[in-house]
């Protein structure tokens, strides 16, 4: 899966829009939810990561405030990489 990475006027949040469906609906997950979703699983076990918000084709991620997007990208990315 390809995904595109747009920021957001929260420096807390990159919006990652995909070339295909990621969800089916809308959902709203944070660090410490059960999920079976394998994006949004993979997601929120980055270390950094706060909460999800996704929609279809886009998912936004929150990361903690002190967490440090140069280290997390290569991770988010992968996560994608892996569907």
């Amino acid at each position: 899966m390809e995904v595109q990475a747009q920021s957001t006027p929260n420096p807390n949040a990159v919006k990652f829009t995909a070339d295909k469906a990621i969800f089916e609906g809308s959902t709203s997950l944070k660090k410490g939810d059960d999920t079976d979703h394998p994006i949004a699983k993979a997601l929120l076990q980055i270390e950094g990561v706060d909460n999800i918000f996704g929609y279809q084709d886009f998912v936004t991620v929150n990361k903690t405030m002190d967490a440090d997007w140069d280290e997390l990208m290569p991770k988010i990315e992968e996560a994608f990489a892996a569907e």
